[in-house]
């Protein structure tokens, strides 16, 4: 097998404008899922002694985060992800008839950055499901009588939440948020089949071009085995770092 690594040199450009694309798009999609998670984690825990609020909190806010979370994590990502670029941009930025934003902003918006817009959203709405699950997790592995001695110090539930279980359960949800930071970078991939120009992208535009999958699909093999391991050690550190404090 004869590998000819220049058309990857020839390339080059073309690698390194997907890798930074890459990168770009998992590190705001995994932060804007991290806010997602939080805020639908603890919907997902709301409940109220109090008939009203009880039924309100039960059917107005766990129904709905619950239902966010079963489709998101019962569907592959791919369908999510033409579900997105196909059928909800179109209806909420369009230059017709758009739900949040129409007219030549539009327009300009979706030709130039509508597959960014779209993979962007899917990533970030897929990701959003999966940390919730871990805050709700996390949270619910903190003891009780944590949370009934911050109201007992006089603290209400949101500071309790904020400043006694949020920090000791982030601790113990470090792991499997960066497992799924990193499956987020690896699925990132898919985004290519909505034109994302991302390292997939550049890999089967080279193949394309001459008709060789080796090289350029290795190249890009490469890439996201390095940055995982980078990712890896980087979380493996903040682990340490954690438990060093919390001692």
């Amino acid at each position: 097998m004869d590998l000819r690594w220049s058309i990857i040199s020839e390339y080059m450009p073309l690698f390194v404008d997907g890798l930074k694309m890459t990168l770009g798009i998992t590190v705001v999609a995994v932060v804007l899922g991290t806010l997602i998670g939080l805020f639908m984690g603890m919907a997902r825990l709301a409940d109220a002694r109090h008939g009203s609020l009880r039924i309100f909190l039960r059917f107005g806010v766990r129904l709905p985060s619950t239902a966010y979370v079963t489709f998101f994590r019962g569907t592959p990502l791919f369908v999510q992800i033409m579900l997105v670029h196909y059928a909800l941009m179109p209806l909420l930025v369009s230059p017709d008839n758009g739900l949040i934003l129409s007219g030549e902003t539009a327009r300009h918006l979706r030709q130039d950055y509508g597959p960014f817009m779209s993979g962007l959203v899917a990533l970030t709405l897929n990701a959003g499901a999966y940390i919730t699950e871990i805050f709700r997790a996390g949270i619910q592995s903190i003891d009780k009588g944590q949370m009934e001695a911050a109201r007992s110090l006089g603290l209400n539930y949101a500071q309790a939440m904020k400043f006694v279980v949020v920090p000791q359960a982030f601790r113990r949800m470090l792991p499997p948020l960066g497992n799924e930071a990193i499956m987020l970078l690896k699925d990132s991939s898919l985004v290519s089949a909505i034109g994302l120009a991302e390292l997939a992208y550049a890999a089967r535009t080279v193949a394309g071009v001459y008709s060789r999958f080796w090289e350029p699909y290795l190249a890009i093999s490469f890439l996201y085995l390095a940055m995982t391991m980078v990712m890896a050690w980087g979380i493996a550190t903040l682990e340490k770092r954690y438990q060093i404090s919390a001692r």
